[in-house]
């Protein structure tokens, strides 16, 4: 009876072979996850550039494919056209535009270091309302820096970024082709897009319940936030600086347009390019090309304060200052798909912070052990 015990704990204990088949299996799938991920490697920037269009673009499906008698083939053959012609497209053309014209951007920062600034601006600048005085403070400061012994030294720097942008490009030829992985990558999660959600939201409550299902739906919003405020203000901000640069006579119009927005993906801006365009329509005496020049840059450049917020807030109820800072960290960290990866990733952390510490808090009429009503004196 005394040995019981003895063969009970002998028949329990683990097997000295039984670690190292579980450490050799750990490192089986190990390496045949890292074998996946290098047979998948190069679609993985076409899947997720995919995913992000296919969920900032999910509701729009659906309205389509309810005026086309909900058919699901022709829903997606139009969401797939539609993505040729106002994605791919303009994108493709604009970065094709501005590599094919990379030596000219080149010349003119060189041309630029031979501009002279005159000591006093002209005097419609000074007139301007609330920004006249503003503007001729600033003229009158970059003339006593001496322009012309600035912009020499600077010259380099703008071709050496020009050449950094050609070189992030890449190849044009590569390019077109992970462009068009994207669309039939995207054409197929429209077809079955409803699968592939619920096989993400399973994945996500198999691993924190209920709470991971909803982190879903929140990376869903943000990425649809991030599309519609970020994309959509610039391709606003693109289109009225092309018609300005247009109606004032700027040369390359269409080339300057591709070149704003990039600039206003990449949330620097068309100040780059609006205030050349306005020295060089001033340079000519072209004033009133100048003038509408001036007024289209402050036009674009109040909507990022007023469009971009509004946008953002239709898709992702969050804060604006977390989405801001998870689109230019994301393109710094990333690169240009950075733009939808940074500001998701923040959102999920900021709301799983944000669950851990309501965890932490006393639900509402529960206002634990202080408020409890102490016993009536004895009499």
């Amino acid at each position: 009876m005394k040995r019981a015990p003895a063969v009970a704990r002998q028949r329990t204990r683990v097997p000295r072979g039984d670690l190292a088949r579980t450490t050799f299996g750990v490192l089986f799938l190990v390496a045949l996850l890292g074998a996946a991920l290098w047979v998948v490697r190069p679609f993985i920037g076409p899947a997720i550039w995919a995913t992000m269009v296919v969920v900032a673009s999910w509701p729009l499906m659906l309205q389509v494919q309810r005026r086309l008698f909900n058919r699901r083939g022709l829903a997606v053959a139009v969401m797939t056209l539609l993505l040729l012609l106002l994605f791919v497209v303009p994108l493709a053309l604009a970065i094709v535009t501005i590599v094919g014209n990379a030596d000219r951007l080149i010349e003119w920062a060189k041309l630029l270091a031979e501009m002279h600034l005159p000591a006093l601006p002209p005097r419609w600048l000074v007139a301007l309302p609330m920004v006249g005085d503003v503007l001729e403070r600033g003229w009158q400061q970059a003339a006593v820096l001496g322009m012309h012994d600035l912009l020499p030294k600077l010259s380099p720097y703008a071709g050496d970024v020009t050449r950094w942008f050609v070189a992030q490009v890449g190849s044009v030829g590569f390019l077109l082709l992970q462009f068009l992985m994207t669309v039939v990558i995207a054409a197929v999660m429209y077809a079955s897009g409803e699968a592939a959600a619920d096989l993400v939201r399973r994945f996500a409550r198999r691993l924190g319940g209920e709470r991971g299902a909803g982190v879903v739906d929140l990376a869903g919003g943000a990425i649809r936030g991030v599309a519609l405020g970020v994309g959509g203000t610039a391709l606003v901000q693109a289109l009225i600086s092309g018609l300005g640069l247009l109606i004032a006579g700027v040369p390359v119009a269409g080339l300057l347009t591709a070149l704003t927005f990039m600039l206003c993906i990449a949330q620097i801006g068309p100040v780059l390019v609006l205030v050349p365009a306005m020295a060089w329509a001033f340079w000519s005496d072209n004033t009133a090309g100048g003038v509408l020049l001036v007024v289209v840059a402050l036009v674009v450049t109040t909507l990022d304060n007023v469009l971009r917020p509004l946008l953002i807030r239709m898709g992702a109820d969050l804060p604006l200052l977390l989405i801001f800072s998870g689109v230019i960290g994301g393109l710094l960290a990333f690169g240009l798909v950075g733009i939808f990866i940074g500001p998701v990733v923040l959102a999920v952390a900021y709301t799983l912070l944000e669950a851990w510490m309501a965890d932490g808090e006393p639900e509402q009429g529960d206002a634990g052990p202080a408020a409890v009503t102490p016993p009536p004196p004895a009499d």
